[in-house]
């Protein structure tokens, strides 16, 4: 199976989960591709996303997985601007987690998992969540072990 794996990520956090979901998925035979872009921004201290450095294509796989940070509550500027700009798509399997800093999901993570699956879905995609990794929880590691196994079961019911 040929795997998408399309995040943003500043800080690197999200990012890493990205890159243990892949080393997962390989372990499991599947073909995986981690695909970033970035964001630039009005000045240093905006977050107002003025381009994308890159618009990975999602069109070339069999399931996609897509990562961004929670920004301000709510998912971050850069993957709805990323996920707004797509062409409608084919429905195939689809996965998504976020990563955030506070400890707890309430505080944004639900909240930009809904966000970026209703904007899937707006594109044709019908997006099950993966989980939110909470960088400042006592648990990450085991929060991310979660996600990273829930991302391996549903990849293997598609298999």
């Amino acid at each position: 199976m040929n795997v998408g794996i399309i995040v943003y990520s500043k800080t690197g956090n999200t990012l890493s989960v990205a890159e243990r979901l892949r080393e997962s998925l390989e372990q499991e035979g599947c073909s995986v591709q981690v695909e970033r872009f970035s964001a630039e921004t009005e000045g240093p201290q905006s977050n107002k996303v003025v381009r994308l450095t890159a618009n990975p294509d999602p069109s070339g796989y069999d399931l996609l997985i897509f990562g961004a940070p929670v920004q301000a509550f709510s998912l971050d500027p850069a993957m709805k601007l990323y996920l707004s700009g797509l062409a409608k798509q084919k429905q195939r399997p689809t996965l998504c987690f976020v990563t955030q800093h506070f400890p707890k999901p309430w505080m944004g993570g639900k909240q930009a998992t809904r966000q970026m699956m209703q904007l899937l879905s707006d594109k044709g995609l019908t997006a099950k969540s993966l989980g939110v990794a909470n960088w400042t929880s006592k648990q990450r590691e085991a929060l991310i072990a979660t996600i990273t196994e829930t991302c391996r079961q549903a990849v293997a019911l598609e298999q």
